[in-house]
């Protein structure tokens, strides 16, 4: 098993646990601040401890996950399940998230304004 007692980065941890494709994707998310660990945001170094709350954003969907195993290597999806603790709020319903965003046809490009009542509907 690829568990370690010491510490873990966040970055590492995140692709450990499949919450992001790719290690690079992880980093990124750290660097654009879309990661906060207990509430500060985190850089891709940050090393976690188990009982860590973890928060990624993405795609304006937040999942709030509490660290309870470190890990180092990718794992199969069971077993990165037993690394954490899910207590992200459910997903909103795909129709509602599609609707806030469409357009009339013919409509041209959105005003400032308009634009950023799509940003505060979505979440941004």
């Amino acid at each position: 098993m690829a568990e370690h007692e010491g510490s873990v980065r966040v970055d590492s941890w995140i692709w450990s646990v499949r919450l992001v494709k790719t290690r690079a994707l992880a980093a990124a998310a750290c660097r654009a601040g879309h990661v906060r660990v207990n509430g500060e945001r985190a850089k891709p170094a940050q090393t976690l401890k188990p009982g860590d709350e973890v928060r990624l954003r993405e795609e304006g969907h937040e999942r709030v996950v509490v660290v309870s195993r470190l890990i180092r290597k990718r794992v199969g999806a069971v077993v990165a399940a037993e690394c954490l603790v899910d207590n992200s709020p459910p997903r909103p319903p795909r129709e509602v998230v599609a609707a806030a965003g469409t357009r009339d046809r013919g409509a041209g490009r959105p005003t400032k304004r308009e634009r950023r009542d799509l940003d505060q509907l979505r979440g941004h």
